[in-house]
């Protein structure tokens, strides 16, 4: 609701990009860019946007007071607040192009079918089938 207007058709908004936080974006963006694949745009020390080949846009943003989350989440501990799904066809394939490319699998692996991987800032992500 905007104002005293009651809005009764949802305008055009479509999901387009995620911005995650790291302490050195160009670092994680080229991660994500070997991972992924894509473009990356001109590499500045506080931002950097990586364009994907299905259209998807990661930026990364400088986040001074960077601290790597812990997953599984553990009370006390800075904890993810967000993660990427990513859909591969070969797990295990995927999974070791991950590593290759700088991940490290998770210590815990909740489903057979998901791999949780941990990207260079610590940021938790999952490769499905």
């Amino acid at each position: 609701m905007t104002g005293d207007k009651v809005m009764t058709t949802r305008p055009a908004i479509s999901a387009t990009s995620v911005t995650i936080m790291a302490p050195d974006p160009p670092l994680l963006a080229r991660f994500y860019a070997r991972l992924l694949g894509g473009e990356l745009s001109p590499e500045d020390p506080g931002w950097i946007q990586l364009r994907t080949p299905g259209g998807f846009t990661i930026s990364v943003e400088e986040e001074r007071q960077w601290q790597r989350p812990v997953w599984p989440a553990t009370p006390g501990s800075h904890t993810s607040t967000q993660h990427l799904d990513l859909r591969v066809e070969d797990l295990a394939a995927a999974e070791a192009w991950a590593v290759e490319c700088g991940a490290v699998a998770a210590e815990f692996q909740p489903q057979d079918d998901v791999r949780v991987m941990i990207d260079p800032a610590g940021h938790p992500f999952c490769l499905f089938l």
